[in-house]
């Protein structure tokens, strides 16, 4: 197939099945991309999906859009933008020329309530499968609990923990090499 529209298909494939946000592709995107593609790693996956979060604008976009450049350039990462877009686009679109006529109703309701408990599942097993990639060692773990805390406790944003992460990871990294 045309690696273009591979990359078009696959990210709307992306995008038509992710409910809930950036957070719930995820797992989607963990396996097209990571593992029936290999496009990218599940680490380089991990760092894309970093910066996207860090970076203006929606994660699943930002993060199709690296993904999307790493594969074929520009062009690509343009294919991989709309791609991820385009399902959203389509049933926003449907939804919202019938959402006030049954937005009250009890069965659309309890559907959004069931699909929210799916998403924080899709979610758990992403995080699952992250964590053993991501918390390899002492310090890997040391960074983890401290920003975990941070974002437990406090209110900053996502950037600022990144940030906080790159330089801890540096740190720490650096003194380990040294012994």
């Amino acid at each position: 197939m045309n690696i273009y529209l591979d990359l078009f298909l696959s990210f709307a494939k992306v995008g038509v099945l992710t409910f809930g946000g950036g957070y719930a592709m995820l797992p989607i995107l963990q396996r097209e991309v990571a593992e029936n593609k290999k496009w990218a790693t599940e680490e380089e996956l991990m760092d894309y999906y970093a910066i996207g979060q860090c970076t203006p604008g929606v994660i699943a976009v930002n993060t199709a859009t690296f993904i999307g450049r790493k594969v074929k350039g520009l062009a690509g990462s343009i294919l991989s933008t709309l791609g991820v877009v385009f399902p959203s686009l389509v049933i926003i679109i449907a939804i919202a020329a019938f959402v006030n006529n049954f937005a009250d109703s009890p069965i659309v309701q309890n559907a959004f309530a069931g699909i929210r408990a799916c998403v924080c599942v899709l979610i758990l097993n992403a995080v699952v499968k992250l964590w053993k990639k991501a918390i390899v060692d002492k310090p890997t773990l040391l960074i983890f609990a401290i920003v975990f805390i941070l974002s437990v406790f406090t209110n900053l944003s996502p950037v600022v923990y990144v940030i906080l992460a790159a330089v801890a990871g540096i740190i720490l990294k650096s003194l380990e090499a040294k012994k």
